[in-house]
Formats: structure tokens, C-alpha cells, sequence
């Protein structure tokens, strides 16, 4: 302790005459970060609390997925003859793709019409007998045996000439089925199966694959926890959906919600939720992985930078500046934030500056000086506030200097050593 009175003794003696009061030299009565007995106080950046609002949102991991993919398999076996598509083009439904040879199934469709034409005529032929079979059943000059044998066999000749009607359908069905044409509107794949080579229908690639990409879907896991939340926006009308690179610091496009699953997943305690995008600049693309937002909405509260927000044994506070520079701390309760904000619920009001930089060194109750209101020589930052004091320590303005900022004289005794 006598060394210490000895050494504070000799760094008075070499300070100039202006500086030798209680609280020039750092060891003072204003000693310490924040202690609250300088003139000024540690030097702190500040901000006004504002009202405002912001976007509850869910954000997931999403896939992009097709509403629609369909596998161009042949309905009918047979060489295929002809490829009327280019790789990667956008088709639309009902456009002719391809073709198989239909020269069997031209004969076929001729055999079966021929069938029908040979049955319908034997048709014409036995109602007319059970015409005349009718008559002479009234002229009793026919035994009723030979009239009802008769009949059947008008009614199994119209049951032939049906099935014959019904085979000539499928004949021509098949040969319809060798053009194949696009089932919907969207982009066709690569090509799987080139021209000459026999086709069947149990191909399971098929010969290409169109996708529709636009609209095009996004799939992404809910929370269970937040499932009441989403349903409740729901009701309340149409909710945004913005798809976002892997980064999530490009938007991709904007989409809207479609639906949630019917069933929470249990491994994962997450629902399946989609939304849907127009994708007309196609920059979306299917099996693509992004990042879905959903927003449900806004919360309104006090917003507040997220450095003012700190956290301690009893919870979240922040340090609140009055009117006379004194920091108090003040207990919060905090709502959603986003990256460079924090919404307040409780304990704060709109237009209170709240401590936002140098406040690891501000205490409760403790004078501060407004980084904007610094005097002049004096920077905003503490290392400026610093270097400040040094350099004031060679010149004429040293003693004002280091009067007004006491952190600056506290740095500048040990340099003095």
C-alpha cells in the first residue's frame, strides 16, 4: 500500500498544473468503467427504441417438387418408328412425341370391323326368319319350338355383334396408341429409347419423362409447435411464401402456401407443408433444395437494435439512458427478433435510448457519455477514446482532454510508467 500511495504521489508531481485535481490522473474518485463519480462517464453508443413491427415467419428446409411427372411409356408393343421431340423442350398436352409402327395394329382393327360387318349381317338375316316364324305362329302353321329357337338366336347374334363392336374399339384404341402424345404441358427429359428399337409396355422408364415446371411446388417441414399458429394465418387469408438459396441471402421467388399435411410426422414431430410458385422464370427446378420462408404475420411491439439486448442471472435487460446520461438497467421481455433487430414486449417504450455499444463496461446506475456528444479530440469508440488520451498527453490540450474523458487519463498513467 506504501509503494502504491509513493507511485501515485511521483505521477502527480509530474502532471501538469491544470490536471492535478481529484480525478485527472484515473486514480481519482472516477476510477473505473462506469463507476458513475467522472465527469463524463465511459463513452457509449446509443439508440432510440422505436414502434414497429415484425414478420413472425417459419423458415425450413424445403425441396422443390413437380406437381406433375409422367413417364412416356408405350400403351402397345411394337418398333419405334419415329421421335418427334428435342431434348429438354417444352411441350404441351396432347402434343404428338412419337410414334410406334401401327401396320399390325391397322390389321387388326380390320379383322375385328370385318368380324362385326359378318355377324351384323347374320343378325339382319335371322330376324327377318323370326319375323315370318311370327306370323305363322299366328296361322298356327309353326310349332312353338321352332319360333323360340328362333328367338334365341336373334338374341345371340346381337350379343355377338356387341362384343364384336367392343373388340373393334380396342383395335382401334391400340392403333391410337402408337402415336404418343404429351399427358400435360411441361418440360420433356432426355431421350431414353431411340428410334428402331422395340418398345413394350412394361418399359418402366418409359421412352422420356415430362415434368411440369410451372407452376412448380416447394415441400417443407412445420414444427408441430408452430402447426396452430399457421393454421390460425390461414384462416386469415393467403400467406407468402419466399423461396431462398442455400445461403438465404438471395431470394429465389415468391410463392404462396398451399396446404399442411394431415399427419405429424413421429420421428421427425414435424408436419409436410406445401406452397406453390408461378416459376415462370423457371429458376426453380425440381429435386432442388432451398430454403422455404412462411410468414404468418406480424407482431407489434418496441423494436430495439440486437446488441441493446443482454442477458443476465435474472433474465434479459438492457441498459436504459435518461436524460442526465445515467445508465439504468431495466429487465425485458423479449418477442421474435430478425437478424439486426429484437422485438420488446414488456418493460420498454417507444422513444428510450437503450445502450447498444461499449455496454460490457457500463454498470447499473453508472454516468455514460453519448458516443455523438464526445468532446472534442475525443472519438466515439473506447480504443479511440484511448488513443485519444495518449496523443493529448504531448500538447497543450492535455489537460482538458484527459479532465473530460476519465478512461482516457486511466490509459495514459500506465503509459507514463
Amino acid at each position: 500500500m506504501l509503494v502504491g500511495s509513493a507511485w501515485y504521489l511521483v505521477q502527480r508531481s509530474r502532471a501538469p498544473a491544470g490536471q492535478g485535481g481529484g480525478g485527472g490522473a484515473g486514480f481519482g474518485p472516477g476510477f473505473g468503467p462506469g463507476s458513475g463519480g467522472g465527469s463524463a462517464g465511459v463513452t457509449v453508443g446509443v439508440a432510440a427504441a422505436v414502434q414497429g413491427a415484425l414478420p413472425v415467419v417459419v423458415d425450413a428446409l424445403g425441396t422443390v417438387t413437380a406437381p406433375v411427372t409422367v413417364a412416356l411409356v408405350p400403351q402397345v408393343s411394337g418398333v419405334l418408328i419415329e421421335v418427334l421431340f428435342t431434348e429438354g423442350q417444352h411441350v404441351k398436352k396432347g402434343q404428338v412425341l412419337a410414334r410406334i409402327d401401327p401396320r399390325t395394329f391397322q390389321q387388326a382393327l380390320a379383322q375385328a370391323k370385318g368380324q362385326t360387318a359378318k355377324d351384323v349381317a347374320q343378325l339382319a338375316a335371322a330376324r327377318l326368319t323370326l319375323e315370318r316364324y311370327q306370323e305363322l305362329w299366328k296361322q298356327d302353321s309353326v310349332a312353338r319350338q321352332t319360333l323360340d329357337t328362333q328367338v334365341a338366336l336373334v338374341q345371340q347374334l346381337e350379343a355377338a355383334v356387341q362384343a364384336d363392336r367392343a373388340n373393334e374399339g380396342v383395335a382401334e384404341l391400340n392403333l391410337n396408341y402408337t402415336t404418343l402424345r404429351a399427358p400435360v404441358s411441361g418440360t420433356i427429359g432426355l431421350r431414353a429409347v431411340d428410334p428402331g428399337n422395340l418398345v413394350s409396355t412394361s418399359t418402366s422408364t418409359g421412352i422420356a419423362t415430362v415434368t411440369q415446371v410451372q407452376p412448380i411446388d416447394v415441400v417443407f417441414a412445420v414444427p408441430q409447435d408452430r402447426v396452430p399458429a399457421v393454421l390460425a394465418a390461414q384462416r386469415q387469408g393467403q400467406l407468402p411464401v419466399a423461396a431462398l438459396d442455400r445461403a438465404r441471402t438471395r431470394t429465389l421467388a415468391q410463392g404462396r402456401f398451399l396446404t399442411l399435411d394431415n399427419q405429424i410426422a413421429t420421428t421427425t414431430g414435424t408436419v409436410r407443408a406445401k406452397a406453390r410458385f408461378d416459376n415462370s422464370d423457371g429458376v426453380l427446378f425440381p429435386n432442388q433444395f432451398v430454403n422455404a420462408r412462411l410468414q404468418l404475420g406480424n407482431d407489434v411491439g418496441v423494436l430495439v437494435p440486437v446488441t441493446a439486448v443482454r442477458t443476465g442471472p435474472q433474465g434479459d435487460f438492457v441498459y436504459v439512458v435518461d436524460d442526465d446520461n445515467t445508465a439504468h438497467m431495466r429487465g425485458i421481455v423479449r418477442g421474435i427478433a430478425s437478424t439486426d433487430q429484437v422485438l420488446v414486449s414488456q418493460g420498454l417504450k417507444a422513444g428510450e435510448r437503450v445502450v447498444i455499444e461499449g455496454g460490457d463496461r457500463v454498470k447499473d446506475g453508472g454516468r455514460v457519455q453519448l458516443a455523438a456528444a464526445a468532446p472534442q479530440g475525443v472519438a466515439s469508440a473506447p480504443g479511440a477514446v484511448r488513443r485519444g488520451g495518449r496523443a493529448g498527453r504531448g500538447g497543450a490540450g492535455a489537460p482538458a482532454q484527459a479532465a473530460s474523458a476519465p478512461a482516457a487519463g486511466a490509459s495514459s498513467a500506465p503509459a507514463g510508467r
